[in-house]
């Protein structure tokens, strides 16, 4: 083989630093041209991986759906939610409800979409549109050629009681299910868009103020009920 480089050590060097790194040494020597170009690479690097996870995780639902059925696909959805929702409720417990909608915020942005948050008397409102993930996978063509990812046919509990539901979203029930189960309260109540409208027209996520103001109905509609 002949000895012809391809990049240099600097290129290398380069290729292998974080960018946000490079983004604070630019910011350093005090270009600001540089940093907003790395910024807006850095937010293409992120999306990438966003992207690649939503539909990677899709993918799996996908096949588990498809090869066991919606039992199994429910079981399987409750226990991986578990492994990130409790954590989660861990930090929240501790937060009062200004805390808790900044971080929730905060983490919703890694979606990477912008968000309209709105403040009544009991509850924030939030809803992003498009939606960063599942609606994006809708919006993307996924759950047509080639990717055909799973929808669920049949309204039940994990598609609120909606049908043909997109396998992605079928997670959001269990942001209310689980932690009603451990606290009596849910983390985020969600009311999605029509089946055939999501991606199209935004879901809402509400984040209630105080648990024991949340109305029985949002209990029932998960088939749990609101403690006494």
């Amino acid at each position: 083989m002949g000895s012809t480089r391809l990049f240099t050590d600097q290129e290398l060097k380069e290729l292998g630093t974080l960018t946000l790194d490079s983004i604070n040494e630019a910011l350093d020597k005090g270009d600001g041209e540089r940093a907003r170009r790395l910024a807006k690479r850095m937010y293409k690097e992120f999306e990438a991986m966003h992207d690649l996870y939503c539909a990677w995780v899709t993918g799996l639902l996908s096949f588990i759906g498809r090869r066991y059925g919606d039992q199994v696909l429910e079981e399987s959805l409750r226990e991986s939610c578990e492994s990130w929702i409790r954590p989660l409720m861990d930090i929240y417990a501790k937060a009062d409800p200004r805390r808790r909608l900044q971080m929730l915020a905060s983490g919703l942005k890694g979606h990477l979409q912008p968000m309209t948050i709105e403040e009544d008397d009991e509850k924030f409102t939030i809803m992003m549109q498009p939606c960063g993930s599942g609606g994006r996978l809708v919006l993307g063509g996924s759950y047509g050629p080639p990717r055909n990812f799973l929808r669920i046919k049949k309204p039940q509990l994990i598609t609120y009681g909606q049908a043909d539901f997109p396998a992605y979203c079928a997670h959001c029930p269990f942001q209310e299910i689980l932690p009603e189960e451990w606290t009596g309260a849910p983390f985020i109540v969600t009311f999605p868009a029509p089946s055939d409208k999501i991606g199209k027209e935004p879901c809402r996520m509400y984040l209630y103020k105080d648990p024991k103001a949340i109305p029985p109905e949002i209990y029932r509609r998960v088939g749990n009920k609101k403690p006494a």
